[in-house]
């Protein structure tokens, strides 16, 4: 079904999964193209962000953000434009970045929502490199992992929104920069497309090994977004003084206990 001025789609969390989620995890809603009042526009849902944090808000467990209450909208940053205004400052076919969540349109008193004009380019790139997993990217390796030229920086799901701007980042601070990607299509797009200066696909069975010889002189700085097995071969070849910015643990995030195995402290510690 097509996007309609009539009808509003929404995707709603319908319960709280128990590891991953389920097709009754959310429900999907029609219901009517609201009315802007005085103060208030319509946006109209152009491109939706599907970010892994969501998975986060699913749950009620404690967190950084607030969880996503049952049967409300599921959280999402959108790229919208302007339907119908009655607020100032907003004329109708304005492009805005907004929270809009998952459905095709949403009210908006104009509370942080951003102006992106009435032409822009890309404005997709809202979602993506000009905005919040381009500024985590830059964040997170500048501020925190400071990579210096001349090292060696390791990046986790590399072909991501997050992953790709941290390896382009990493190349003009002037790093060797190694990706890990999950098969052997995002491998080429990492090393052909965005310059990395070389990708290795974790599902393979010699992930591991391949590493070790990547990394002769170890690995500087390592920019985590997943953990699990990718986490257990990249530590061994920390240098001292390494720094890894750990953006997510998606590999967990579906967990409902601890994971198992080895007993990494020594590790850590050494």
């Amino acid at each position: 079904m097509k996007q309609t001025n009539t009808t509003n789609r929404r995707l709603v969390l319908a319960e709280r999964p128990e590891g991953a989620p389920t097709e009754s995890t959310l429900t999907l809603n029609n219901e009517d193209v609201p009315s802007p009042q005085a103060g208030e526009m319509l946006l109209r849902t152009e491109f939706l962000s599907l970010d892994p944090y969501m998975r986060g808000r699913m749950s009620d467990a404690p967190s950084y953000a607030p969880p996503v209450n049952i049967g409300e909208v599921m959280v999402g940053g959108t790229v919208a434009q302007v339907d119908i205004s009655k607020l100032d400052g907003f004329k109708t076919g304005d492009w805005v970045l907004s929270a809009n969540g998952w459905q095709d349109y949403a009210l908006s008193n104009g509370d942080g929502v951003t102006s992106l004009g009435r032409d822009p380019e890309h404005p997709s790139w809202a979602l993506g490199v000009t905005g919040m997993p381009g500024f985590t990217a830059w964040a997170g390796l500048t501020k925190i992992g400071k990579p210096i030229a001349g090292e060696t920086l390791v990046v986790a799901a590399a072909t991501g929104p997050v992953g790709a701007t941290v390896g382009q980042i990493g190349k003009i601070l002037g790093c060797k920069v190694i990706g890990i990607a999950g098969g052997d299509e995002k491998c080429d797009y990492a090393v052909k497309t965005l310059g990395l200066d070389l990708c290795l696909d974790h599902r393979s069975s010699d992930f591991s090994e391949a590493l070790v010889d990547a990394t002769p002189e170890g690995i500087d700085v390592y920019f985590e977004s997943v953990g699990g097995k990718v986490f257990d071969a990249v530590l061994p070849r920390l240098n001292t003084g390494a720094r890894v910015p750990v953006c997510g643990l998606v590999s967990q995030y579906n967990a409902t206990s601890l994971p198992e195995g080895p007993d990494r402290m020594g590790d850590l510690m050494g």
